[in-house]
């Protein structure tokens, strides 16, 4: 079975190829992912692969890079950065063409071999604001 710390990388390298499948296959069916800017929890696997295929479909070269990367029995934290261009349609907003880079950091909850639990924090008005998506 993955470690924790095992798990994340590979999930930063399904980021990296903008593979919404292989990257959501590592959620339990259950699985609850809190970005804590949008407040809103998405619950499931199916809701956490919509959610991903959207964001690829928006920023289609996206990129993160591990800054740190932590184990803790099992949990993982990762301290990243990251960045793409606005290209396709986003939060009901039309696509501007703008670049982006963000920090941010992740702590994930992973029991055999599986994400269950994800918390995420980055700056929304850092990011909507290059990307011109007013904050509402």
């Amino acid at each position: 079975m993955k470690t924790p710390r095992e798990v994340i990388q590979i999930w930063v390298d399904a980021h990296n190829a903008r593979d919404a499948h292989s990257a959501a296959d590592l959620y339990h069916e259950d699985a609850t992912n809190i970005q804590v800017a949008v407040g809103i929890p998405v619950q499931g696997k199916q809701a956490i692969l919509e959610g991903l295929i959207q964001f690829f479909q928006a920023f289609p070269d996206n990129y993160t890079r591990i800054e740190n990367l932590f184990e803790d029995g099992e949990w993982a934290i990762v301290e990243w950065s990251g960045g793409g261009t606005f290209l396709g349609e986003f939060a009901g907003v039309a696509p501007t063409g703008k670049k982006f880079t963000l920090q941010g950091c992740g702590f994930f909850h992973i029991t055999k071999g599986k994400i269950r639990f994800q918390r995420g924090y980055w700056d929304k008005m850092s990011w909507f604001s290059q990307i011109e998506i007013p904050l509402s």
